[in-house]
């Protein structure tokens, strides 16, 4: 029986959420069954590591502008020579150029990766996005409301289905996966200069506006005048790093709040974290969240539909609306009273990623997708009409 051959085709390959699970599920999905090749529509990057270590092909087109011709041409080029049975693109620029040479591959079925409630997409962004509904085989959102999002923007329902993200889940979650013995928290905090007694919020991601780090910055502060052990650790960089550095500069809090970069061991960290907070107003459903609760660390997380797919309000964490710091504060300050409910969160917290949100599950619900696909009746040209 011939493998079915498989293309997969992002922006990049930095170190961020949608590209986590892209190398996850091109290095997991059964090998006996699917040839898989890659294609980084811009640039490679780190998880091209991942790719080459289990042997994946990785194709970089070298996109330079937010439109290019050129680049549309060698994709076009690219997929011609690979014709693949199917093209699975992720994140909207390679969704749209990967939609845009349905013409050059028309007997492969397309399937697009959504990744998060797109309000932030311009018109024209929206425009294509309906525009090129009639060259997708498959929609799918990593959260419910990803798919009611694009349900509105008139994508039929027939096209749509729900795989969530999935992440590794260790046998014990105080192990870091490296070959060397893992750090106590103890030595952590010491290699970060906080006091061993401290209470440690944190937060990993990339520090971009609508991550409102800002707003957990304020939280953190405000509590320490009446809880002084309090410390904040941001791990991610971004846009807002600099902005966010001078704000805790600005409001004499520089001491306690740790900016660490990107970091390779950050889900090392997590074990120096007592509660782990994600203060965004918009979200895909995100890795480092998962990352929490698989580490068993309480969160509080902003109440949006991609988190409250994660978290349980009062079972698993505490949600608060968007922008709201007093909230952070008082659910930050409920937690440090009570250590045996920061310690339920967690339990609950990793039983739940374990039984609902493995990477297997997630290779499993792609692998069941594109086995469909393939056995389908459906004609497989496509239209721009």
């Amino acid at each position: 029986m011939s493998k079915t051959r498989i293309v997969l085709l992002i922006p990049t390959l930095d170190r961020s959420g949608a590209e986590k699970q892209f190398a996850l599920l091109a290095t997991r999905l059964p090998p006996t069954e699917f040839d898989v090749r890659t294609i980084a529509l811009t640039r490679s990057g780190p998880y091209a590591e991942d790719l080459h270590a289990a042997g994946i092909p990785l194709a970089v087109i070298g996109k330079r502008s937010k439109f290019d011709p050129f680049s549309l041409w060698r994709l076009r080029a690219e997929l011609k020579r690979q014709n693949p049975q199917i093209l699975h693109t992720w994140l909207f620029a390679a969704n749209a150029y990967g939609r845009l040479c349905a013409s050059a591959i028309p007997r492969t079925k397309i399937v697009v990766s959504e990744r998060c409630i797109d309000s932030w997409k311009a018109a024209w962004q929206l425009w294509l996005d309906r525009r090129l509904i009639s060259c997708t085989d498959r929609l799918v959102g990593n959260s419910p409301g990803v798919v009611e999002f694009y349900r509105g923007l008139g994508v039929p329902s027939q096209k749509l289905v729900y795989i969530p993200n999935g992440i590794d889940v260790p046998a014990d979650s105080g192990t870091s996966g490296s070959m060397t013995l893992p750090r106590t928290r103890e030595q952590i905090l010491a290699e970060l200069n906080l006091p061993p007694d401290s209470f440690v919020a944190g937060f990993v991601g990339r520090l971009a506006k609508q991550k409102r780090v800002e707003d957990l910055i304020w939280a953190v502060e405000t509590l320490r005048q009446i809880r002084p052990q309090l410390r904040l650790v941001i791990v991610g960089d971004g846009p807002e790093r600099q902005h966010l550095e001078q704000l805790a500069a600005d409001v004499q809090c520089a001491d306690s709040v740790r900016f660490l970069g990107h970091r390779n061991d950050a889900s090392e960290l997590f074990k120096a974290f007592d509660v782990f907070c994600l203060p965004s107003c918009f979200e895909g459903m995100s890795n480092s969240l998962m990352e929490a609760m698989v580490a068993s660390r309480a969160v509080i997380a902003s109440d949006i539909p991609p988190n409250r797919e994660l978290v349980v309000q009062g079972e698993t964490g505490f949600l608060f609306k968007p922008g709201d710091s007093v909230g952070v504060m008082q659910f930050l300050r409920r937690l440090m009273d009570d250590p045996e409910l920061s310690a339920r969160f967690g339990r609950a917290g990793r039983e739940r990623i374990e039984r609902d949100f493995s990477s297997q599950s997630m290779v499993n619900g792609y692998a069941e997708l594109y086995r469909s696909l393939i056995s389908s009746t459906d004609s497989a040209s496509h239209s721009y009409s």
